[in-house]
């Protein structure tokens, strides 16, 4: 029989029984959709993590109190234990450190009000900036300019702000000059900051950043700051900047050679490295959990399959008697099989696709097709079909001619 005649035969079949075709597919369908939108969703989040997450560049190293990330509530609880980060740290290694680049602090208010005129937010972000910190997270001034070494020594009262206080509270026209009131003193806007979108539902524009001195001015010195180097670049440049990083916080701290770091120095790779190790995990988790529906699916369309050589066995023996051979039978059954499972598998790439595009719209959580997962899905799920079609299929093309005659007198 032609590959052309067994593919007609078997769309046939399966279009003459169409809600039992459907209600067969739910555990390819669950099986690809799981794994599509997983694949979408990890490939979305770890592109997220190289864009906007790591908010500075690959040559950048932070020195805080605190690591970037930690495991478990003891690690936490040890880290409040150490000493804040000073002002007067920033100042040393900004005057010791000879391989740095450029160096700058931050420290940040966790919500703050903004004023102006009869508009306002009250959880905006205030965050104290040195003068180079723009460049050394990565933000482009969109409009405006940043504040200069001057301003940020002599505690100017002037700001930089995110494009949601442009939008929700600077009102239409040139924002710059404009005058805002941040928890009720006055700033003078001199730049707007690019927009840089959302992150997991919430928006990374509603911020006001001030110099870091007229920052600690206002709100006290009760506060770990993080200090930003530019390494200069990475691999063996990066280490060794580290290491005279450390050296001098460790001299600061007054710590024996024995004694651990009472602080800690990271760099763009370790919340990257950590992130793409948990979406891994992840990942295969609900791969495993999608193996499971697959194969559960590929049971049911066994039994269906086998259901359909039950119902067919007199259409088998009429085809056999007019001179259809076994491998005609054989090939006709697989092929049915593995369309009804490439069937669930276009059914559940679009539905995954279509959740993990609808989960991003609903909460901004970033989502990547990769068409190497489509490809994956839809021959898993046709390998599937094929591979718990085979019993079915053989079991057809065994029958004896006669006896499926018989079958239904």
């Amino acid at each position: 029989m032609p590959l052309k005649e067994a593919f007609k035969l078997a769309l046939q079949s399966l279009w003459a029984n169409k809600l039992r075709s459907i209600l067969t597919l739910f555990g390819v369908i669950i099986g690809v959709a799981s794994v599509i939108m997983v694949v979408t969703l990890t490939n979305g989040a770890k592109q997220f993590v190289t864009s906007k997450v790591n908010t500075y560049g690959a040559a950048v190293i932070t020195i805080s109190r605190m690591p970037q990330t930690f495991i478990t509530i003891d690690e936490f609880i040890e880290f409040q234990k150490r000493k804040f980060v000073t002002y007067d740290d920033y100042r040393a290694v900004l005057s010791d450190c000879k391989s740095c680049v450029a160096v700058g602090a931050q420290r940040t208010n966790s919500t703050g009000k903004v004023v102006r005129g009869t508009k306002s937010t009250t959880d905006t972000q205030i965050r104290g900036w040195t003068w180079t910190m723009p460049s050394l997270s990565n933000l482009d001034i969109a409009i405006g300019r940043s504040y200069t070494d001057s301003e940020d020594t002599h505690s100017a009262h002037v700001a930089i702000v995110g494009s949601d206080i442009e939008d929700n509270v600077l009102g239409p026209g040139d924002p710059l000059g404009k005058e805002i009131r941040v928890d009720g003193v006055p700033f003078t806007v001199i730049g707007v900051g690019q927009s840089q979108g959302k992150m997991f539902g919430q928006s990374m524009d509603n911020w006001v950043a001030i110099p870091l001195t007229t920052f600690l001015e206002r709100y006290g010195s009760q506060g770990s700051l993080q200090i930003y180097v530019d390494a200069g670049g990475g691999g063996a440049v990066m280490e060794s900047v580290s290491d005279e990083l450390r050296t001098i916080m460790r001299a600061r701290r007054h710590l024996a050679p024995d004694k651990p770091d009472a602080f800690s120095i990271d760099s763009s790779a370790t919340f990257q490295n950590l992130l793409g190790n948990i979406l891994d995990n992840f990942g295969a988790v609900v791969v495993a959990i999608a193996a499971i529906s697959l194969v559960i699916g590929g049971i049911v369309i066994m039994n269906i399959m086998l259901v359909t050589v039950t119902e067919r066995t007199r259409e088998i023996g009429v085809r056999k008697a007019l001179g259809a051979k076994r491998k005609d039978i054989l090939m006709q059954f697989l092929i049915e099989s593995a369309l009804l499972a490439m069937q669930g598998g276009f059914i559940g790439v679009l539905l995954g696709i279509g959740l993990a595009k609808l989960l991003t719209l609903a909460i901004g959580f970033p989502s990547v097709v990769a068409l190497w997962s489509i490809a994956v899905g839809l021959i898993v799920s046709a390998s599937v079909g094929l591979f718990f079609g085979i019993y079915p299929a053989h079991k057809a093309s065994a029958l004896d001619p006669i006896t499926a005659l018989r079958a239904e007198l």
